[in-house]
C-alpha cells in the first residue's frame, strides 16, 4: 500500500550488472505464470488495490496505453502470482524505457494485493522477475522508478542490488530529487526504528 501520509518524491533506482539475485521461492500454494490475454483485468484490480489508481477501470486504461498491445512481449515479461485457486494476487513486469537513445530494462508495476502482503510474495516476484529479465536482456543494469510513498518497497529493492541513483535524465525523470528523497527516507525509517543508510 502507498503511504500517502509522507511527502511525495520521485525515487530512481539502479541495479548494476552482475549484482547477485537472491533466490526467493514462493510459499506452498502459490504459483507463477506469465500474462495471457484477459489477464489485464486482474492486473488492473491488483494495481488499484494498492492505490496506484483510484479505480480499476483507470488502471485498465493505463495498461492498454502503457503496454500498447504488445501481447508477445507481455507473455514473457508480465509475471503474476496466483493462489491455489488461480486467483491473481500479485504482479510485476520487466519492460523497457529510453533515456535519450539508450534503451534500458525497467522493473515496473510491482504490486501485491494488500490482503496477501506479508507472505513474502513481493520478494519472490522480484526474484523471479529479475531472473527472467537476465534471460531476456542479459546481465546488464536494470532500473526502476518508485517514490517515497512506497518506502517499504525501497528496502525490498535494495535487497536485490538496487541503489538510489543520482544519474540524471532517466526516461522522463530529471532525477533531481534524490538528495531530498534520501533524507526523507532516512527520517521515515528512523521514526520506525529502522537503521538505514542508502546503498551505493
Amino acid at each position: 500500500m502507498l503511504d500517502k501520509s509522507v511527502p511525495f518524491l520521485n525515487v530512481l533506482m539502479k541495479r548494476p550488472a552482475g549484482a547477485p539475485i537472491p533466490d526467493v521461492p514462493l510459499q506452498e500454494g502459490f504459483s507463477f505464470h506469465f500474462y495471457t490475454e484477459g489477464d489485464e483485468k486482474d492486473w488492473a484490480e491488483i494495481e488499484a488495490s494498492v492505490l496506484e489508481f483510484s479505480r480499476a477501470v483507470d488502471a485498465l486504461v493505463r495498461f492498454q496505453t502503457f503496454f500498447g498491445g504488445s501481447v508477445p512481449e507481455l507473455k514473457r515479461r508480465c509475471l503474476f502470482v496466483a493462489d491455489d485457486k488461480g486467483y491473481h494476487v500479485g504482479t510485476a513486469t520487466i519492460w523497457w524505457e529510453y533515456s535519450g537513445k539508450r534503451r534500458d530494462p525497467w522493473v515496473s508495476w510491482v504490486a501485491v494485493r494488500p490482503e496477501y502482503q506479508g507472505l513474502g510474495l513481493g520478494k519472490a516476484l522480484v526474484s523471479r522477475l529479475l531472473q527472467e529479465a537476465v534471460e531476456i536482456e542479459g546481465d546488464r543494469a536494470f532500473y526502476l522508478h518508485t517514490q517515497t510513498w512506497s518506502h517499504p518497497a525501497i528496502r525490498l529493492y535494495e535487497k536485490f542490488g538496487f541503489c538510489i541513483t543520482d544519474e540524471p535524465n532517466l526516461f522522463k525523470y530529471k532525477n533531481d530529487e534524490h538528495k531530498e528523497a534520501k533524507a526523507l527516507l532516512k527520517e521515515i525509517y528512523q521514526k520506525a526504528g529502522i537503521r538505514w543508510e542508502p546503498r551505493t
